[in-house]
Protein backbone atom coordinates (compact mmCIF):
# COMPACT_ATOMS: atom_id res chain seq x y z
CA UNK A 1 0.00 0.00 0.00
CA UNK A 2 1.08 3.63 0.21
CA UNK A 3 2.40 5.56 3.19
CA UNK A 4 3.34 9.17 3.85
CA UNK A 5 6.96 8.61 2.82
CA UNK A 6 5.77 7.33 -0.57
CA UNK A 7 3.78 10.54 -1.06
CA UNK A 8 6.82 12.59 -0.07
CA UNK A 9 9.00 10.79 -2.62
CA UNK A 10 6.45 11.21 -5.42
CA UNK A 11 6.12 14.91 -4.62
CA UNK A 12 9.92 15.23 -4.78
CA UNK A 13 10.01 13.47 -8.15
CA UNK A 14 7.20 15.62 -9.51
CA UNK A 15 8.99 18.85 -8.58
CA UNK A 16 12.26 17.53 -9.98
CA UNK A 17 10.82 16.42 -13.33
CA UNK A 18 8.00 18.98 -13.82
CA UNK A 19 5.87 16.66 -16.01
CA UNK A 20 3.90 18.24 -18.85
CA UNK A 21 0.22 17.57 -18.21
CA UNK A 22 -2.08 17.89 -21.23
CA UNK A 23 -5.54 18.95 -20.07
CA UNK A 24 -8.68 18.90 -22.17
CA UNK A 25 -10.72 20.57 -19.51
CA UNK A 26 -13.72 22.85 -19.13
CA UNK A 27 -14.00 26.62 -19.46
CA UNK A 28 -14.90 27.08 -15.80
CA UNK A 29 -11.68 25.66 -14.35
CA UNK A 30 -8.96 26.05 -16.99
CA UNK A 31 -7.11 28.95 -15.40
CA UNK A 32 -7.40 27.63 -11.87
CA UNK A 33 -6.24 24.14 -12.82
CA UNK A 34 -3.27 25.54 -14.73
CA UNK A 35 -2.26 27.54 -11.67
CA UNK A 36 -2.73 24.52 -9.41
CA UNK A 37 -0.39 22.46 -11.58
CA UNK A 38 2.20 25.23 -11.62
CA UNK A 39 2.00 25.64 -7.83
CA UNK A 40 2.38 21.89 -7.41
CA UNK A 41 5.48 21.85 -9.60
CA UNK A 42 4.10 20.44 -12.85
CA UNK A 43 3.79 22.10 -16.25
CA UNK A 44 0.27 22.54 -17.68
CA UNK A 45 -0.97 22.78 -21.24
CA UNK A 46 -4.62 23.33 -22.13
CA UNK A 47 -5.28 22.31 -25.73
CA UNK A 48 -8.48 20.96 -27.25
CA UNK A 49 -8.35 21.62 -31.00
CA UNK A 50 -8.74 18.40 -32.95
CA UNK A 51 -6.01 19.63 -35.28
CA UNK A 52 -3.34 19.46 -32.56
CA UNK A 53 -4.42 17.23 -29.68
CA UNK A 54 -2.64 14.13 -30.98
CA UNK A 55 0.60 16.05 -31.42
CA UNK A 56 0.25 17.55 -27.94
CA UNK A 57 -0.28 14.10 -26.44
CA UNK A 58 2.96 13.08 -28.09
CA UNK A 59 5.01 15.56 -26.05
CA UNK A 60 3.03 15.30 -22.79
CA UNK A 61 3.74 13.07 -19.82
CA UNK A 62 0.04 12.47 -19.15
CA UNK A 63 -3.43 13.45 -20.34
CA UNK A 64 -6.37 14.65 -18.22
CA UNK A 65 -9.86 14.52 -19.76
CA UNK A 66 -12.54 16.60 -18.01
CA UNK A 67 -16.03 16.59 -19.56
CA UNK A 68 -17.41 19.58 -17.66
CA UNK A 69 -18.35 21.76 -20.66
CA UNK A 70 -19.09 19.35 -23.46
CA UNK A 71 -19.61 20.02 -27.15
CA UNK A 72 -19.41 17.62 -30.08
CA UNK A 73 -16.06 19.04 -31.23
CA UNK A 74 -14.59 18.69 -27.75
CA UNK A 75 -15.78 15.09 -27.45
CA UNK A 76 -14.11 14.34 -30.78
CA UNK A 77 -10.88 15.93 -29.50
CA UNK A 78 -11.07 13.97 -26.26
CA UNK A 79 -11.50 10.70 -28.14
CA UNK A 80 -8.53 11.45 -30.38
CA UNK A 81 -6.37 12.35 -27.38
CA UNK A 82 -7.35 9.28 -25.37
CA UNK A 83 -6.70 6.90 -28.28
CA UNK A 84 -3.34 8.53 -29.01
CA UNK A 85 -2.32 8.36 -25.35
CA UNK A 86 -3.13 4.65 -25.13
CA UNK A 87 -1.23 4.00 -28.36
CA UNK A 88 1.81 5.74 -26.83
CA UNK A 89 1.27 4.07 -23.42
CA UNK A 90 0.79 7.42 -21.70
CA UNK A 91 -1.58 7.66 -18.71
CA UNK A 92 -5.06 9.13 -19.09
CA UNK A 93 -7.03 10.48 -16.13
CA UNK A 94 -10.77 10.72 -16.80
CA UNK A 95 -13.03 13.10 -14.84
CA UNK A 96 -16.74 12.38 -15.57
CA UNK A 97 -18.02 15.79 -14.47
CA UNK A 98 -21.78 15.87 -14.11
CA UNK A 99 -22.39 12.33 -15.38
CA UNK A 100 -25.94 11.34 -14.51
CA UNK A 101 -27.31 14.83 -15.18
CA UNK A 102 -28.20 14.46 -18.89
CA UNK A 103 -28.34 11.64 -21.48
CA UNK A 104 -25.82 13.45 -23.71
CA UNK A 105 -23.29 13.61 -20.89
CA UNK A 106 -23.82 9.93 -20.05
CA UNK A 107 -23.52 8.87 -23.69
CA UNK A 108 -20.38 10.96 -24.21
CA UNK A 109 -18.70 9.52 -21.13
CA UNK A 110 -19.43 5.96 -22.18
CA UNK A 111 -18.26 6.67 -25.74
CA UNK A 112 -14.92 7.93 -24.44
CA UNK A 113 -14.46 5.04 -22.04
CA UNK A 114 -15.17 2.55 -24.83
CA UNK A 115 -12.69 4.34 -27.11
CA UNK A 116 -9.73 4.00 -24.72
CA UNK A 117 -9.94 2.96 -21.11
CA UNK A 118 -8.18 5.43 -18.79
CA UNK A 119 -5.61 4.60 -16.15
CA UNK A 120 -7.54 6.57 -13.50
CA UNK A 121 -11.17 7.66 -13.15
CA UNK A 122 -11.84 10.36 -10.54
CA UNK A 123 -15.23 11.78 -9.61
CA UNK A 124 -17.52 12.51 -6.72
CA UNK A 125 -19.76 9.77 -5.36
CA UNK A 126 -22.77 10.57 -7.55
CA UNK A 127 -20.63 10.73 -10.68
CA UNK A 128 -18.96 7.40 -9.95
CA UNK A 129 -22.30 5.77 -9.16
CA UNK A 130 -23.90 7.19 -12.30
CA UNK A 131 -20.96 6.08 -14.41
CA UNK A 132 -21.53 2.61 -13.10
CA UNK A 133 -25.21 3.10 -14.05
CA UNK A 134 -26.50 2.57 -10.55
CA UNK A 135 -30.29 2.67 -10.66
CA UNK A 136 -30.55 4.44 -7.31
CA UNK A 137 -28.33 7.43 -8.02
CA UNK A 138 -29.23 10.93 -9.10
CA UNK A 139 -26.92 13.81 -9.99
CA UNK A 140 -27.32 17.52 -9.43
CA UNK A 141 -24.93 18.86 -12.04
CA UNK A 142 -21.39 18.68 -10.64
CA UNK A 143 -22.50 18.39 -6.99
CA UNK A 144 -22.67 15.01 -5.31
CA UNK A 145 -25.93 13.89 -3.74
CA UNK A 146 -24.25 10.84 -2.22
CA UNK A 147 -21.47 10.30 0.31
CA UNK A 148 -18.21 8.84 -0.93
CA UNK A 149 -18.60 5.54 0.92
CA UNK A 150 -21.89 4.90 -0.91
CA UNK A 151 -19.95 4.73 -4.18
CA UNK A 152 -17.49 2.03 -3.14
CA UNK A 153 -19.32 -0.85 -4.81
CA UNK A 154 -19.67 1.09 -8.07
CA UNK A 155 -16.04 2.18 -7.92
CA UNK A 156 -14.86 -1.39 -7.47
CA UNK A 157 -16.98 -2.50 -10.42
CA UNK A 158 -15.53 0.25 -12.61
CA UNK A 159 -12.00 -0.67 -11.53
CA UNK A 160 -12.66 -4.24 -12.66
CA UNK A 161 -14.45 -3.25 -15.86
CA UNK A 162 -11.71 -0.91 -17.09
CA UNK A 163 -8.74 -2.43 -15.22
CA UNK A 164 -7.93 0.95 -13.75
CA UNK A 165 -7.71 2.94 -10.53
CA UNK A 166 -10.88 4.71 -9.40
CA UNK A 167 -10.85 7.67 -7.02
CA UNK A 168 -14.00 8.78 -5.21
CA UNK A 169 -13.82 12.29 -3.75
CA UNK A 170 -15.74 13.32 -0.66
CA UNK A 171 -15.37 14.02 3.04
CA UNK A 172 -13.23 10.88 2.92
CA UNK A 173 -11.46 10.20 -0.36
CA UNK A 174 -11.21 6.60 -1.53
CA UNK A 175 -8.66 5.20 -3.98
CA UNK A 176 -9.53 1.77 -5.37
CA UNK A 177 -8.16 -0.70 -7.87
CA UNK A 178 -8.90 -4.36 -8.55
CA UNK A 179 -7.32 -5.49 -5.28
CA UNK A 180 -6.77 -2.53 -2.94
CA UNK A 181 -8.73 0.23 -1.22
CA UNK A 182 -7.32 3.29 0.53
CA UNK A 183 -9.17 5.89 2.56
CA UNK A 184 -7.60 9.35 2.78
CA UNK A 185 -8.92 11.50 5.58
CA UNK A 186 -7.24 14.81 4.75
CA UNK A 187 -9.20 17.83 3.51
CA UNK A 188 -11.55 20.58 4.68
CA UNK A 189 -15.24 21.42 3.99
CA UNK A 190 -14.24 24.81 2.56
CA UNK A 191 -12.81 22.96 -0.44
CA UNK A 192 -16.39 22.29 -1.60
CA UNK A 193 -17.16 26.04 -1.70
CA UNK A 194 -14.65 26.89 -4.43
CA UNK A 195 -15.38 25.76 -7.96
CA UNK A 196 -12.72 23.67 -9.61
CA UNK A 197 -11.12 22.02 -6.59
CA UNK A 198 -12.42 18.59 -7.62
CA UNK A 199 -11.29 19.17 -11.18
CA UNK A 200 -7.90 20.25 -9.80
CA UNK A 201 -7.66 16.90 -8.03
CA UNK A 202 -7.93 15.16 -11.40
CA UNK A 203 -5.28 17.44 -12.88
CA UNK A 204 -3.00 16.67 -9.93
CA UNK A 205 -3.51 12.93 -10.41
CA UNK A 206 -2.39 13.53 -13.98
CA UNK A 207 0.75 15.26 -12.72
CA UNK A 208 1.66 12.45 -10.33
CA UNK A 209 0.86 9.88 -13.05
CA UNK A 210 3.56 11.53 -15.14
CA UNK A 211 6.29 10.46 -12.70
CA UNK A 212 5.27 6.91 -11.71
CA UNK A 213 3.94 3.76 -13.35
CA UNK A 214 1.77 3.05 -10.28
CA UNK A 215 -1.40 5.00 -10.98
CA UNK A 216 -2.87 3.79 -7.70
CA UNK A 217 0.02 5.51 -5.91
CA UNK A 218 -0.35 8.58 -8.13
CA UNK A 219 -4.02 8.97 -7.22
CA UNK A 220 -3.34 8.42 -3.52
CA UNK A 221 -0.50 10.95 -3.53
CA UNK A 222 -2.59 13.56 -5.33
CA UNK A 223 -5.54 13.18 -2.97
CA UNK A 224 -3.29 13.35 0.08
CA UNK A 225 -1.51 16.46 -1.17
CA UNK A 226 -4.69 18.28 -2.17
CA UNK A 227 -6.27 17.43 1.17
CA UNK A 228 -3.27 18.72 3.11
CA UNK A 229 -3.15 21.90 1.05
CA UNK A 230 -6.87 22.40 1.67
CA UNK A 231 -6.37 22.07 5.40
CA UNK A 232 -3.53 24.57 5.45
CA UNK A 233 -5.43 27.02 3.24
CA UNK A 234 -8.54 26.81 5.40
CA UNK A 235 -6.49 27.77 8.46
CA UNK A 236 -5.57 31.08 6.81
CA UNK A 237 -8.74 31.82 4.80
CA UNK A 238 -11.70 33.92 5.93
CA UNK A 239 -14.01 32.25 3.40
CA UNK A 240 -14.16 30.94 -0.18
CA UNK A 241 -12.83 34.17 -1.70
CA UNK A 242 -9.56 34.08 0.19
CA UNK A 243 -9.34 30.30 0.21
CA UNK A 244 -8.28 30.07 -3.43
CA UNK A 245 -5.04 32.10 -3.21
CA UNK A 246 -4.18 30.49 0.12
CA UNK A 247 -4.72 27.09 -1.48
CA UNK A 248 -2.26 27.84 -4.29
CA UNK A 249 0.26 29.09 -1.75
CA UNK A 250 -0.24 25.98 0.39
CA UNK A 251 0.40 23.70 -2.59
CA UNK A 252 3.53 25.64 -3.48
CA UNK A 253 4.89 25.55 0.08
CA UNK A 254 3.93 21.98 1.00
CA UNK A 255 7.00 20.03 2.09
CA UNK A 256 7.85 16.49 2.99
CA UNK A 257 7.91 17.17 6.71
CA UNK A 258 4.31 18.37 6.59
CA UNK A 259 3.26 15.32 4.58
CA UNK A 260 4.97 12.99 7.02
CA UNK A 261 3.40 14.69 10.02
CA UNK A 262 -0.16 15.28 8.84
CA UNK A 263 -1.04 12.71 6.14
CA UNK A 264 -3.91 10.46 7.20
CA UNK A 265 -3.90 7.44 4.91
CA UNK A 266 -5.75 4.25 5.88
CA UNK A 267 -5.61 0.87 4.18
CA UNK A 268 -8.98 -0.91 4.11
Amino acid sequence: MIQANDVTELLRLLRERAPLVHNISNYVVMGFNANVLLALGASPVMAHATEEVEDMVGIASSVVINIGTLSPAWVDAMELAMKRARALNKPVVFDPVGVGATPYRDQSARRLLRAAAPRVIRGNASEIMALHQSASTTSKGVDSTNSSDEALAGARALAREFDCTVCVSGATDFVIDRERTLAIHNGHPLMTKVTGVGCAASAMIGAFSGVTDSYFHAAAAAMTVIGLAGERAAEAAAGPGSFQPHFLDALYRLDGETVQRLARIQSL
